[in-house]
Order: C-alpha cells, then structure tokens, then sequence
C-alpha cells in the first residue's frame, strides 16, 4: 500500500464529486421547466404537485448517477486510475453530464392544462 494505493483514493472522492456536482445542476436546469406546474397557473387549477415526488426525485437519482457511470466506465476503459489518465474520465462524465442535462431540458416538459376561459370563442 504505497504511493499508488493513496492515489486510488483521489479517483474515488472525484467520482463523489462529480456525482454530487450532478445531482446539483440537474435539478438547477429542470426546476424551471417545473415551476409551472408547482405554481398551477391562474388562480392554483392547474396544479401538479407529482412533478416534486416523482419527476424531482428521479431527476436528482439520474444526474447522480449518469456523471458517477460514466466516470466508472471511463476509468475501466483509460485502465488503472494511478497509472492511467483519469482527467479523460472526467472530462467525458462532465461531457456526459452536459448531454444529460441537455435532453432533460429538451425532450422533458411538465403536462399544461389550458387555463380557464381562453378557449375557441363563440
């Protein structure tokens, strides 16, 4: 347990970094979008509060864990994080990351009810 066995340590606590840097900015990207449904529009009718028991906690659970497999995978693929270059592994979960929470913002938008009295007219 020399030298090489303390520098495993620094590769593990990056991977906690990034995982907590993740589940971070995820939810700091998507509560935004979600604060429509929080709020509920005029006068609360509109309101769904499952955006916060389900959407909230899954999108913490994934920008946790995408940054964290991808750091995971990229130091298996560079080979030992001591003898390898485990930057390569952060900079592709960071990359992962951005991508993640690109398709959150793109793809992921909260149900929106019309509000009351603005329909087709007479």
């Amino acid at each position: 347990m020399g030298v090489a066995a303390r520098r495993g340590t620094g590769t593990g606590l990056g991977g906690c970094a990034l995982a907590l840097f993740g589940a971070v900015v995820a939810p700091l990207a998507w509560a935004p979008r979600a604060a429509v449904s929080v709020r509920g529009g005029f006068e609360g009718h509109a309101r769904d509060l499952s955006v916060l028991y389900v959407d909230l906690p899954l999108v913490v659970l994934g920008g946790a864990l995408l940054p964290l497999g991808v750091w995971a995978l990229g130091l298996r693929w560079v080979g030992r994080p001591w003898a390898g270059r485990p930057w390569v592994a952060a900079v592709a979960a960071v990359v992962a990351l951005g991508l993640g929470v690109w398709g959150l913002t793109e793809w992921w938008s909260p149900r929106r009810a019309p509000d009351p009295g603005y329909g087709p007219g007479i």
